[in-house]
């Protein structure tokens, strides 16, 4: 059986009893696990970002994110009551701080995600964290990777830090692809993809989808060999939450569950070369067969037309958090792997933070300012 999430994310808005709501509405429509979003607006952006418009205006990207902060006791109560609805409490983590305290609570799993595959500290913290579980024989947590707007040597970058197969078989890590626009278009999903890395890597993989509709691309990805889906739920799609308007309603998100029930019965019924069939033509009645070709795709990794211009922006590269002058040698906290976002250059990779460190400065760099290899270099 598809394991399917309900992405709550930041639709909570800081409200604990809108989030507990959200999670009542989550049980309703069948989901497994429900997961949350951890979020300290340092450990995502720089405050210089840019802007976000909104229905009152143009506000800070990064206030935008500060007032979504939620204290511990937050999700220690969201944690709790999850539980005791019977669901499992999943959240992402986006730094080192909020994996820290996510990890305190033993969360089912921890879910990275698309924009954070590149973020190595994190990855090597969570690594490292799993890897000396596994070592003192205590139940480890499971890992959803999430891999929008990446190559296929990105993903083998991340799966290589969070791999445990040295040690144990991987059962407990999960590959998600996803495209990385909001809303995602149907036609660009490449649904075929997702059996492909599966045996690329020789993990269990399933879907994050950001597409509108709450029946196509979930059943197409379980009739691929997709093992897990998730996708964003709402109170209503006409309030204000960041994720709102790519979200189901409660409705809609419990159509898309009982649509992958169906599918997977079909092919417990009939068999997998059968029960596809069968569920071909039924979504034949609903959908033109372009349609569904095309969200099935090549199976090809690439990214996806609607998330190229995303590349590099949505996900991490390293950003200067002060002005320093030329002859500085850099220090802890000088610089941070953020989402590059709107209006910042680009940075390289996070993977050269620590061969920085201790690094010195040839020119003067401004905050907020990606860092570049020429920045060392007479």
């Amino acid at each position: 059986m598809a394991f399917i999430i309900a992405e709550i994310g930041t639709s909570h808005q800081g409200s604990l009893d809108k989030a507990k709501a959200l999670v009542d509405c989550a049980c309703d429509a069948g989901a497994d696990a429900v997961k949350f979003q951890w979020v300290y607006a340092e450990e995502i952006l720089h405050p210089k970002t840019g802007f976000v418009k909104l229905p009152t205006g143009n506000i800070p990207l990064y206030d935008r994110f500060k007032a979504l902060e939620c204290p511990f006791s937050f999700y220690e109560k969201l944690r709790d009551y999850s539980e005791k609805k019977g669901v499992k409490f999943i959240c992402s983590p986006f730094g080192l701080r909020s994996l820290s305290e996510l990890l305190e609570l033993s969360p089912y799993a921890v879910k990275i995600a698309s924009p954070e595959l590149n973020h190595y500290p994190l990855l090597n913290a969570l690594a490292d964290y799993r890897k000396n579980l596994f070592l003192s024989g205590k139940k480890n947590v499971p890992v959803i990777l999430s891999s929008g707007v990446s190559t296929l040597t990105d993903i083998e970058k991340a799966v290589n830090i969070l791999s445990l197969d040295s040690l144990t078989e991987n059962s407990d890590l999960t590959l998600l692809h996803c495209i990385t626009s909001y809303p995602a278009p149907e036609s660009e999903y490449n649904l075929r993809l997702i059996e492909n890395l599966s045996s690329i890597f020789g993990l269990p993989c399933g879907l994050s989808d950001h597409s509108l509709d709450p029946v196509l691309v979930p059943v197409l990805s379980v009739l691929c060999g997709g093992k897990m889906i998730e996708k964003h739920i709402t109170l209503s799609r006409k309030t204000s939450g960041l994720d709102d308007p790519v979200a189901l309603e409660g409705e809609q998100f419990a159509l898309m569950v009982h649509a992958v029930g169906q599918t997977e019965a079909l092919l417990k019924r009939y068999g997998k070369e059968r029960g596809q069939k069968e569920m071909f033509s039924q979504l034949c009645e609903s959908y033109p067969m372009e349609k569904i070709q095309a969200a099935l795709g090549s199976g090809i990794k690439k990214l996806a037309p609607s998330e190229k211009e995303n590349y590099g922006r949505t996900n991490r590269s390293l950003h200067y958090m002060k002005n320093l002058p030329a002859g500085k040698i850099l220090e802890s906290g000088d610089l941070a792997p953020l989402r590059t976002e709107k209006v910042l250059e680009l940075g390289i990779s996070p993977e050269f933070l620590n061969l920085l460190l201790g690094k010195r400065l040839c020119r003067d760099v401004q905050d907020g300012d990606g860092v570049k290899l020429e920045d060392f270099m007479q």
